[in-house]
């Protein structure tokens, strides 16, 4: 299955671009242009990319554009997409960082919606907030928020997660509260992989996984890990994957990468890809026999 991924790097001088990508050791390159792994959209895509060579599939194409936080970049991507949706011809996109506008996110939607064959629509970061803030959250089939998203997800009037109710310090213990208050009020995907100390696969708002190990608390302050979850998955159901099981999988991957590359808090993403292609063999092996 042909997949995009279509988000921000952060760099006034990166122009727009959509077409494949190539990951050589720390950089991503797009078009002849490159820009680091870090974090972020970059992140992701490196992910998408090393881990769907692993599964031996073909890697995802991306749709990017330099963001420093202006939102000009992410107007300008959401125009070029709205205008060239007939190129559009991906059985699933991921949305990521991209400054929230509740007006493109629905021009794109729509768009969408119309194509002949509707994509598989998975959501996180800056455009996630736009889907959930636009009330068409149930039009995705996955959001991957961690659990400060959840609460906003969970809060039925907060336009933005900095604005989210007095919940969030407690959203840990918090997330099957707030998944339930999500689904309640439409502002979810049909499924969900919440992000934390434990990982929650839902399928529409049924909890069907719960994943705390392996553990690996180096992990938790690099920058970057959640985006790597993320890509994971993008990789799995482009793949093919069912979705449950692409959840549960990129999950099991993602603690898998802090078992292999015992990193210390000072790794970065760059430095964890290495070990992704044994992490992502072993997950998929174990992904069966996770709990239900």
């Amino acid at each position: 299955m042909s997949w995009l991924i279509v988000g921000t790097v952060p760099r006034a001088d990166f122009s727009l671009a959509w077409g494949p990508y190539t990951v050589q050791e720390r950089a991503i390159e797009v078009l002849g242009v490159t820009v680091n792994v870090a974090r972020g959209t970059p992140a992701l895509m490196a992910t998408a990319f090393v881990a769907a060579r692993a599964l031996g599939i073909d890697p995802p194409e991306a749709l990017i554009i330099g963001d420093t936080g202006s939102g000009e970049g992410s107007r300008n991507l959401y125009k070029h997409l709205v205008d060239n949706l007939e190129r559009f011809r991906h059985a699933g996109v991921t949305f990521h960082y991209l400054m929230p506008d509740v007006v493109w996110h629905n021009k794109i939607l729509w768009g969408l919606a119309e194509l002949a064959e509707r994509p598989l629509l998975v959501a996180d970061a800056g455009f996630m907030y736009a889907a959930k803030m636009s009330g068409y959250a149930d039009h995705y089939d996955l959001f991957t928020p961690d659990a400060g998203e959840m609460a906003f997800l969970a809060d039925e009037v907060a336009p933005h997660p900095f604005y989210t109710r007095g919940f969030l310090l407690q959203e840990e213990a918090m997330i099957p509260d707030l998944i339930d208050a999500a689904f309640a009020s439409a502002n979810a995907a049909r499924h969900l992989l919440v992000k934390g100390q434990t990982d929650y696969v839902v399928d529409g708002g049924r909890i069907v996984s719960r994943l705390s190990e392996p553990d690996t608390p180096a992990m938790e302050p690099i920058g970057g890990t959640g985006d790597t979850l993320t890509g994971l998955v993008t990789a799995l159901l482009a793949s093919g994957m069912d979705m449950t099981k692409a959840c549960r999988t990129a999950a099991l991957a993602n603690r898998y990468l802090g078992v292999l590359a015992n990193p210390t808090p000072a790794f970065g993403v760059a430095e964890l890809l290495p070990f992704l292609p044994e992490a992502l063999d072993l997950a998929v092996r174990d992904a069966e026999v996770c709990d239900l």
